[in-house]
């Protein structure tokens, strides 16, 4: 049976001709305002927490594979910097030095 206002309203005019009318308010306020179907218990908070936890867990998990792969992306990109600069450096040196063997050879010509 579905609790509605209109039989909370009986009862508490029951409860008023049988008890009175503060003991009437305080019984009444001891009751949910809805039916005890939709009054969560410990048993639904625990289970829910526990689908909680999985939950930030799996986040967790999916998390730290991709913060590795960021990681591993920027060791590479790491290593191909490197790999550049130092082949920049050589071909600017072995330039340099050609420029040098050229400035050389006019001015002993001259």
């Amino acid at each position: 049976m579905a609790i509605t206002e209109k039989s909370r309203h009986e009862l508490y005019q029951r409860l008023e001709k049988i008890l009175g009318p503060d003991e009437a308010t305080t019984l009444m306020e001891l009751l949910p305002p809805v039916g005890w179907a939709d009054v969560a218990t410990k048993e639904d908070l625990h289970q829910l927490e526990s689908r909680i936890d999985l939950r930030f867990e799996n986040l967790e998990s999916k998390l730290n594979a991709e913060l590795a792969n960021v990681r591993t992306e920027m060791a590479n990109l790491a290593a191909e910097f490197h790999s550049t600069m130092r082949t920049n450096t050589f071909l600017l040196f072995g330039g340099m030095a050609a420029l040098t063997g050229v400035v050389t050879a006019i001015t002993s010509l001259a």
